[in-house]
């Protein structure tokens, strides 16, 4: 299994190490694994991740939700 540290995933996603940090602790972010007080991500988890980030429209935030403009 191939890890990838912070500052790699960083620069992968170009998402800082803060973000990271905020979306670990709200659970949005690429699974982790904690192993001590490492945080290491599986580089098949971040690119499954990135993935689930793809969109075919700029128009919706996010495919999986309606805003409340297309709700009438």
């Amino acid at each position: 299994m191939n890890f990838l540290s912070i500052d790699d995933v960083s620069a992968l996603t170009g998402l800082s190490a803060s973000t990271l940090a905020k979306r670990r602790m709200a659970g949005t972010g690429p699974a982790f694994f904690k192993i001590g007080r490492t945080v290491r991500y599986a580089a098949a988890d971040v690119d499954a991740w990135i993935m689930t980030r793809r969109r075919t429209s700029t128009w919706a935030a996010n495919d999986n939700k309606q805003s409340g403009a297309q709700a009438a």
